[in-house]
């Protein structure tokens, strides 16, 4: 499996390619953070019996979703700006240009997944959940990469009703796929 950090590079290549606004505000010293050594959610999904064929596809679109909401709550990797305004709109245009590569592929249980992954993110986010935070992605990204389970459904139920035991099932629920 790939690391973050080749992930992160194929994601920058593809911002500066799309150019704009978001092309313009690229970091380049961001390759030096020590998580980008290991494989993140973007090559989890990558690594999944659905993305196969279109394996650079799920992963650069997974990069743009999870840079999109790195943006959102002020941590990204590869986009930096000052202006929390504009962070909140280029994550808006990256969570877009992730669901639309997704959309092309066809995938649409995906593109529900997405949006489960996107708000469950957003309510641990709100509850400054930091495991909680890292357990959606890491579901969401099996889910995405090998299908949903009832085990995943239940998991994300947990999770919406703040049930302290979400984390746990969420971990448990992407170990069993991936």
């Amino acid at each position: 499996m790939r690391s973050a950090r080749e992930g992160v590079l194929a994601l920058r290549e593809a911002l500066r390619a799309h150019g704009g606004t978001v092309a313009a505000l690229l970091d380049e010293g961001s390759l030096s953070l020590p998580q980008l050594e290991l494989p993140g959610p973007p090559q989890l999904v990558a690594h999944g019996p659905r993305a196969l064929g279109h394996e650079a596809d799920y992963e650069l679109l997974f990069e743009m979703i999870l840079e999109g909401s790195l943006l959102h709550y002020g941590c990204a990797r590869v986009v930096r700006t000052e202006d929390q305004d504009l962070a909140l709109l280029l994550g808006d245009q990256l969570y877009a240009l992730g669901l639309s590569r997704l959309a092309e592929l066809g995938d649409l249980d995906a593109v529900s997944e997405l949006a489960d992954l996107i708000s469950l993110v957003a309510q641990a986010q709100a509850a400054a959940d930091v495991e909680l935070i890292d357990a959606v992605w890491d579901a969401g990204a099996a889910a995405i990469g090998w299908g949903g389970s009832a085990q995943h459904e239940g998991a994300k139920a947990l999770a919406r009703s703040e049930d302290a035991g979400a984390t746990a099932a969420l971990t448990a629920s992407a170990g069993s796929r991936s």
